[in-house]
């Protein structure tokens, strides 16, 4: 299986929209650009729920936004022409691995030695 690239360009812009739209509802996004620390107000924290919650959501930002930074990241290699091969390792990136996660810059056993 070929490596379609106009595709998962297409659908990493589709993600990113997702994303920042996402980021956008939580407050984590101004002007456009992501906010560096959300805004709870005062009285948001005057709960031990309502910080346990201020948690959660602090939580779901940090992963949207790292989610958000591996497509940027995937995005960059289209431009720059290596998109498919692996940062760590050099080789190619697997057609199967790229179609299922087209965000992934490293290759399964990279990653698989990342989460060790």
């Amino acid at each position: 299986m070929a490596l379609d690239i106009a595709t998962a360009e297409k659908a990493l812009r589709n993600e990113r929209e997702n994303l920042v739209h996402q980021l956008d509802e939580l407050g984590a996004v101004e002007s456009g650009d992501l906010k560096a620390d959300l805004d709870f107000g005062e009285s948001f924290a005057d709960a031990a729920a309502a910080t346990a919650e201020r948690t959660e959501v602090l939580g779901v930002v940090d992963s949207l936004k790292h989610q958000l930074d591996d497509v940027d990241r995937a995005l960059a290699h289209i431009a720059a022409g290596t998109y498919g091969t692996c940062d760590n390792c050099g080789k190619q990136i697997g057609a199967d691995r790229m179609q299922f996660r087209p965000a992934s810059v490293l290759c399964v056993d990279c990653k698989s030695q990342a989460n060790s």
